[in-house]
């Protein structure tokens, strides 16, 4: 079956080369812990299977290593490595108990001192143990963590500049390497972390080293994290007040325009009733029409408490007297009206003449009925007090 390219890849060097060289995370992470071990053994060499399988596209040739098997004991032979037949005896178990379906298609070492680069021996070994095209030797040195890819091509190991690290769930070699924690010089205690996790937790310890070199700065940091927060809250508050401000001034208003609704229908009864008591009283006010004599000596208090006006006064009007005095003429014409009055109905003819006893509203009265036409006589009469009138003055009816 075809696989599929990775796409969740991370580059290292140049991979224009061929074959195209994937190696999953944790096959990573477990070279890592070889090479860990290697320097606490004592810097002896060790050494791992390589697991996966071979394919060809159409833009080339692609390796995919997806699983490792420590070597059970990697001999050496003076300066060569040695791959006895206990060695692979305890690899194809391992491969076939984790590995059901992978290949072994190369090996990796880890030897501290010793040059990148396989010689005559090693190649050798390779032929011997990795016929196949495109199968691959990995050399990484533990202390400088510096490594070469070669590929197994034109019946030699040619060199490879670079490769791609994909990251997949990868459960048989999570399994292989919880089982080998023993071998590998792992605690019982310890577990297998994803790289992901692993990623995650040298960031952290990274930020903590970093917030620890700038820890002065921290203090400036914490107390403006503070006033932010104290100027948050006041914000909220004020907020919050300028609302319960603004319903309890609705409320107010409420009440208000409900307290004025109920207070309008009285104050209108009490203005209609003042109105109709004004009225009753203007017309029941004993106010009755005073003689000329009377207004004369009215109007001459009145011109003794004022200055002098009798520039003001017209021709034939002696000082102190009243012009509405009456003279000879006007009595003439006064004995007149009576006699018509008498041969008719005072006001028939549209004047009244004011008798004895009369008020505007008793002469409204008379008149009209009612006493609704006061203001009416005043304004046709040009009178502004109406209770001014004496007897035998001629008032025009409207």
């Amino acid at each position: 079956m075809e696989r599929q390219i990775p796409k969740n890849v991370r580059q290292i060097g140049n991979v224009s080369d061929s074959p195209k060289i994937y190696i999953e995370d944790y096959v990573d992470t477990f070279f890592s812990q070889l090479c860990e071990k290697c320097v606490k053994a004592g810097n002896i060499p060790m050494g791992a299977f390589l697991v996966g399988d071979i394919q060809t596209g159409d833009s080339g040739d692609y390796v995919y290593i997806y699983g490792a098997i420590q070597m059970h004991d990697l001999k050496m032979s003076g300066t060569d490595y040695v791959i006895d037949d206990n060695t692979w005896k305890h690899a194809y178990e391992d491969c076939k108990q984790f590995f059901d379906d992978g290949e072994m298609l190369g090996w990796f070492v880890v030897h501290p001192g010793v040059p990148l680069k396989p010689d005559a021996a090693a190649v050798k070994l390779h032929r011997k143990s990795f016929p196949k095209k495109n199968t691959v030797l990995i050399m990484r040195d533990p202390v400088e963590k510096d490594e070469t890819y070669f590929v197994h091509k034109m019946n030699d190991l040619m060199e490879i500049g670079g490769r791609y690290t994909y990251y997949e769930k990868n459960p048989c070699m999570q399994n292989y390497m919880i089982a080998s924690r023993k071998k590998n010089g792992v605690l019982p205690s310890e577990t297998v972390e994803d790289r992901a996790a692993q990623d995650f937790r040298d960031l952290v310890r990274k930020r903590g080293r970093h917030r620890k070199e700038k820890k002065p700065g921290s203090l400036m940091y914490a107390a403006g994290a503070c006033m932010a927060l104290v100027l948050v809250i006041m914000g909220v508050s004020m907020f919050n007040s300028a609302d319960r401000m603004k319903s309890v001034q609705t409320t107010l208003e409420t009440l208000a325009d409900a307290e004025r609704a109920e207070e309008s229908p009285e104050t209108e009864e009490t203005v209609d009733e003042s109105s109709a008591q004004a009225e009753t009283q203007a017309a029941s006010a004993p106010v009755t029409a005073v003689t000329p004599d009377e207004m004369q000596a009215d109007e001459s208090r009145e011109d003794e408490a004022q200055p002098d006006k009798s520039s003001a006064q017209p021709d034939g009007v002696q000082p102190g007297k009243s012009s509405v005095q009456p003279d000879a003429s006007e009595e003439d014409g006064q004995q007149a009206d009576d006699e018509a009055a008498a041969a008719g109905a005072n006001g028939s003819n549209g004047v009244y003449v004011v008798e004895k006893g009369d008020t505007l509203a008793i002469i409204s009265k008379k008149m009209y009925g009612d006493v609704s036409h006061v203001d009416a006589i005043c304004r046709m009469n040009g009178i502004s007090d109406g209770n001014l009138i004496y007897i035998g003055q001629k008032l025009l009816l409207p």
